[in-house]
């Protein structure tokens, strides 16, 4: 609640884009308390934040715990920045408790995991795993033009450590869960075992702008119409391959007058399935239905695929961990898979990772209307400290 300060909308949500005035105010609030509990907090050149205290070992690479502190443009309080302030609450406990763990325990906040002012999604976490380069990183523009890597430099996080040289040997993120399974099951903890494949597109519609009362409706080249009769294909392609997922999420018209016959149109669209042989059905099926839907519609059209984050299967010891994390604290839980795209995603090509789920209410998310009770982030942050003091055990 305290950092829900930040970003604050009148509906109780949080508008806190990435690299935003508002993100610089939660950084500097996560460094100081970071601080606080005696962590060395460094900062690497995509503004990834990394909070480390000592441990019994320095031969030892840290165990990490982290989320992300961005969120969407009506974002709620809980996504991304649970998995944050639970690990901070986690580091306090074991801090208060004067607990001295074998390996240097740290907290990571990674930059720009939300991709709605920079896509793609998981930016800096994919910088940091060698999925991006960071010059990659650095060009990727909002959509008023302005650069990641200049708005890193005016807030003051664009840090001197290459990505990837602050290593790690371990990383849990705990997260609410974005779905309404937990909840409809009365489950406390998500298990989670792996993240379904994940593919973004960009789609430009490219008509011809005339008269609405002056151009016929069969001499009209309607960007509008024909990208209309594309998101209902879209839709369909996700039905067709349940469980999967298919979206259109942004949508911009022009010349978007009431009086005009749309000449130009963008979308995105948002491929996701567990299975990858699976996505690469909805893929070939999304893009055969784009050209007859143009010619139909007298339009012409641009489409290219500007991210894909196959599928990941988790660390089977960490996994175990949280199982046994979640046994202890005598919480229900089961094992799920995450629809949803996360930073530990990408972080699993580079050291065992896992996450932890806790139930949101309706499993809304993305929506300021999102909640999660102090209870169950009390449940996530135990079980995250269970879990890493279990893995940290098997290093004595």
């Amino acid at each position: 609640m305290e950092t829900a300060q930040f970003g604050a909308t009148p509906k109780g949500g949080i508008k806190r884009l990435t690299v935003s005035d508002e993100d610089k105010r939660v950084r500097d609030w996560f460094k100081t308390e970071c601080e606080k509990l005696g962590c060395k907090v460094e900062v690497d050149e995509v503004g990834n934040m990394f909070a480390t205290r000592p441990g019994k070992r320095d031969d030892i690479l840290p165990i990490a715990m982290g989320s992300h502190l961005d969120t969407q443009p009506t974002g709620g309080k809980f996504d991304g920045v649970l998995g944050v302030l639970g690990a901070l609450e986690a580091l306090r406990t074991m801090v208060e408790m004067g607990y001295q763990s074998n390996a240097p325990v740290m907290i990571v906040n990674w930059t720009n995991e939300e991709g709605s002012r920079f896509a793609p999604a998981m930016l800096c976490s994919g910088v940091y795993a060698g999925v991006f380069t960071p010059e990659f990183a650095f060009s990727r523009e909002d959509r008023a033009g302005i650069k990641l890597g200049d708005e890193l430099q005016r807030i003051g996080y664009k840090g001197t450590h290459k990505a990837g040289a602050i290593k790690f040997s371990a990383m849990f993120e705990l997260h609410i869960e974005q779905g309404p399974i937990l909840e409809a099951e009365s489950k406390m903890i998500g298990i989670v075992t792996g993240v379904q494949g994940m593919r973004w597109y960009e789609v430009t519609v490219t008509g011809q702008e005339s008269h609405t009362g002056a151009t016929p409706m069969l001499l009209r080249k309607n960007a509008l119409l024909a990208a209309a009769r594309m998101i209902e294909a879209i839709d369909q392609v996700g039905m067709a391959h349940l469980p999967g997922v298919a979206s259109v999420g942004l949508i911009e018209n022009k010349p978007n007058s009431r009086n005009v016959v749309p000449g130009e149109v963008f979308f995105t669209v948002d491929l996701r399935h567990p299975d990858e042989a699976v996505l690469d059905k909805m893929e070939k099926a999304f893009r055969s239905a784009l050209p007859k839907i143009a010619a139909e519609a007298k339009v012409t059209f641009e489409e290219k695929r500007i991210w894909n984050s196959p599928a990941v299967k988790f660390a089977p010891e960490l996994v175990k961990c949280v199982a046994q994390g979640a046994a202890q604290a005598g919480f229900k839980s089961r094992e799920m898979a995450s629809g949803a795209g996360h930073d530990a995603a990408y972080i699993a090509r580079v050291a065992p990772t896992t996450m932890i789920f806790v139930p949101c209410l309706g499993g809304i998310s993305h929506n300021e209307a999102e909640s999660t009770t102090q209870e169950e982030c009390a449940a996530g942050a135990q079980v995250l400290l269970n879990a890493l003091l279990t893995h940290d055990a098997s290093l004595a």
